[in-house]
Formats: C-alpha cells, structure tokens, sequence
C-alpha cells in the first residue's frame, strides 16, 4: 500500500484502528481516521443514428482499448457536468444528457462509474483529450477486445464494464417528428 498522508495534519498514516467494522488507517499525530471513498467517474453513452460514440484510450486504465468517453468528477462540478466536459474533451462533440443508463462499481476497486445516456448536440468528431482515435459504432460493430492479460483489478473490471455496455445498449426507439 503507498504510503498516505493524513488529510487533516498532513502526517504520514501508520496506525491500524478498527472503525465502522472495518480496519482503517489512523494519523498516528491527530487520531484522524482516514476514509476511503471511490473516485466518481462520469461516463457518456453518446448515441448518433443508432451508433454509439467510443474512443480508443490514450492513457490507463486500458490504454489501447476502445471505450465510451469518460472521466474524473472535479471538485466544483456535479457528475453530468462532468459527464458533458469529459465528452467535449474526449470527442469534439457537445453533447445533451438523456438519462441515467447504469452505475458501476466493485469493491476492490476506487472507482465509481455513473453512465449516462446522451446525444450530440454539436461539434465535430474527433479524437480529443485523452483519446487516440474516435469513431461511431452499431451494436454489431463494436471492436471486439480480449480481456486484459495483465495487469490491475481497475482493468480487468473496466474492460468488464464495457462489456456490459455493450450487451445492454441498444440505441434509443425515440421517433423522430417532422413537421
């Protein structure tokens, strides 16, 4: 485990303490007991005429692999405010929200994914912030990847999350009018 530093006092965190049910660290200087919580992460599921919006990934978890655009919620920003920033920053694309499609998580990893249904409302795509290539896929056309070979749980369970993605959306059966 790297070493971790109080967020109260800034000293170093070494002391086991029992809190909650669990075993936590504790600031041996303050007695702060320190919680960890999952990084949210917002995700967009950007659908264009039944094809959905996926970036190879420049950097890890999964660099290499073909993902929808993501990325860390910032301090002073709500989760679809991230979710709108990350896509326009990873795509080129604008984008609106249609909804909340799924929330991720595991236990042993320090990542929280809320993904959102969305379309694009502007902009160009193209590879931005983050992304190797950009492209727009149909359900049956997605890149099929195998499973990282090795390296830590964040990948192995991403690599799981887009798979469920991929089995579950579907584009969306909202008619279009004309007037």
């Amino acid at each position: 485990m790297p070493v971790r530093h109080c967020r109260h006092c800034g000293a170093v965190l070494a002391e086991l303490t029992f809190a909650d049910g669990r075993r936590r660290e504790q600031c041996e200087r303050c007695g702060e007991v320190a919680w960890r919580n999952p990084a949210p992460v917002g995700m967009a599921l950007i659908e264009d005429a039944g094809r959905l919006v996926l970036i190879r990934r420049l950097a890890d978890p999964l660099a290499g692999y073909w993902a929808p655009p993501a990325g860390y919620v910032e301090c002073g920003e709500s989760v679809p405010q991230a979710v709108l920033r990350e896509a326009r920053e990873e795509t080129g694309l604008q984008i609106a929200l249609d909804g909340l499609f799924d929330v991720y998580s595991r236990a042993d990893v320090d990542v929280l994914i809320v993904a959102y249904r969305a379309r694009a409302i502007g902009g160009v795509l193209q590879a931005g912030d983050d992304a190797i290539e950009a492209g727009l896929y149909a359900p049956d056309e997605w890149p099929q990847e195998p499973p990282p070979a090795r390296g830590a749980a964040i990948d192995e369970w991403l690599h799981g999350v887009i798979r469920d993605i991929q089995a579950r959306w579907r584009p969306s059966k909202l008619k279009e009018t004309t007037s």
